[in-house]
């Protein structure tokens, strides 16, 4: 591979031609052409298992690890963390303890790539899109965590890998293989759902940095790195910089570089049904309404931010509006209900649910009738109760999902299922978060050109579609 370093330009102009031609890719380790494709030319796995390696195996890797696990589909072959044997990546390793562990995902590559068929990856945002590249480059399949990737550019080289490779990939938001999915699907080809002209969407509990002061002005001072952690490895193509504790096990999701904050995090969990059935596609407008305690470092306390999208076909636009911040609760239209607690949104760090609060989750207008709903899996009602109660006989049975996230992405790279939340679908969604991203990191209003896949009303900010150029010794990663 090239270590030549990618100039800005050079990426960006690059990005922008989605038609480059693609060459063929090289042959997948362990897997063989048969049965029904799981991607155009279908690459798929021997046998009734996937061998599969994990990276990143403590707190939510833990709990993905698990997912996989219990699937009975894949034979874990390799375990990857950077702080292996932490309190939070013990209990992964102990259940596997002849399997070879590593620190750095690199050495793991160039020393069993002949060993697994697909990674699962539940690494912190700004190293997914460099471990996923060098996985796809090997022809392996890729699950990874949500949001996809840190950069607007990331996740468009992600779908051109993807195409290019040949390989399965699924987006970490398991609740686009639950319920939600199956119903918004079932609601919008009978024509339940239609014309929707405004989605609220919103995440309104409390996230790590409430705590903290907003009037930072620096990065945390660095503290003696971890017996156990590969501190350089974490760190990944990001600009060095010293340990703290403040940037470690999820900590990381709050600060800008590292993370996407609670747009990028739940955002793939309230919003992905609606806008793959929707056919949202990017935004035209992403403006900030409002931004609690904005500061360079740390996502703000509370934001509201509007994303406009065009008409699509004989779709009208709709204006999305985004709220998160514990004091930044949008009002629900008339005949809303209570917010009862909702067994199928996940506690928020383990926090409990505060009646007060609304859940996770969103209220979609459209011209003749108003839905609520939840995140993850749970399902849409029609509001208020009469409306429903009118709509009840007209609604088409919905379909039960034929397997979970896990088992979709394992059985489509047996080539028996097509991956629901591959990255030709995930990736547009997580470019909108993105985008909002910038925006939240700016305070800048952003007009989008949909179709040059470029900011037109401050070019300079098209810089951060890309974000910072990789340290040295990372290039090679950023090419596809």
């Amino acid at each position: 591979m090239s270590k030549k370093t990618i100039s800005r330009r050079a990426f960006l102009k690059d990005s922008a031609m989605a038609s480059a031609a693609i060459i063929a890719a090289p042959s997948v380790v362990g897997c063989k052409e048969a049965g029904k494709p799981a991607t155009p030319k279908g690459k798929i796995c021997k046998g009734d298992k996937v061998n599969i390696a994990f990276i990143g195996i403590g707190n939510r890797g833990n709990e993905d690890a698990h997912g996989m696990i219990d699937t009975g589909l894949c034979n874990v072959v390799a375990l990857c963390d950077v702080d292996m044997g932490a309190e939070q990546t013990r209990e992964i390793m102990d259940m596997f303890p002849n399997v070879p562990k590593y620190n750095d995902w690199r050495k793991m590559f160039a020393e069993m790539a002949d060993k697994f068929d697909a990674v699962m990856v539940a690494t912190p945002d700004h190293s997914h899109f460099a471990i996923c590249m060098a996985a796809m480059k090997l022809g392996k399949h890729v699950y990874v965590e949500k949001p996809l990737a840190r950069t607007f550019m990331e996740c468009e080289k992600l779908m051109e890998a993807e195409k290019k490779y040949e390989v399965v990939t699924q987006m970490g938001n398991q609740g686009h293989s639950e319920a939600n999915y199956f119903q918004f699907k079932a609601w919008k080809e009978a024509g339940i759902i239609k014309d929707v002209t405004a989605i609220t969407a919103h995440m309104n509990n409390s996230r790590r940095w409430h705590e903290w002061d907003p009037k930072i002005s620096e990065y945390p001072k660095g503290e003696p790195v971890p017996k156990t952690m590969d501190w350089d490895t974490w760190l990944g193509p990001a600009f060095p910089r010293d340990y703290n504790h403040d940037f470690h096990n999820g900590q990381w999701r709050c600060w800008f570089q590292y993370g996407m904050g609670a747009l990028g995090d739940w955002g793939a969990h309230i919003l992905d049904t609606a806008h793959e059935f929707l056919e949202l596609g990017l935004p035209t407008e992403v403006e900030p309404l409002y931004l609690k305690d904005r500061n360079n470092f740390f996502y703000p306390m509370s934001s509201t931010l509007l994303f406009k999208f065009p008409a699509r076909g004989d779709m009208p636009p709709v204006d999305v509006t985004w709220y998160d911040g514990l004091d930044n609760i949008p009002e629900v239209p008339a005949g809303y209900g209570s917010s009862e607690f909702d067994a199928n949104i996940p506690l928020v760090a383990g926090q409990k649910f505060q009646p007060s609060q609304l859940n996770p989750g969103k209220e979609i207008y459209s011209k003749t009738l108003t839905f609520k709903g939840g995140s993850h899996g749970s399902t849409l009602s029609i509001i208020p109760e009469s409306k429903a109660k009118e709509m009840e006989s007209m609604l088409p049975e919905v379909p039960e999902s034929p397997s979970n996230h896990y088992e979709n992405f394992l059985l489509s790279c047996m080539g028996k299922e097509t991956p629901r939340s591959a990255f030709h679908i995930s990736a547009p969604l997580s470019q909108v978060f993105c985008l909002g991203v910038i925006a939240q990191w700016t305070g800048e209003k952003i007009v989008f050109d949909r179709e040059k896949k470029q900011i037109v009303n401050n070019p300079i900010l098209n810089q951060l579609l890309w974000g910072p150029i990789p340290r040295e010794g990372w290039e090679e990663y950023f090419e596809v």
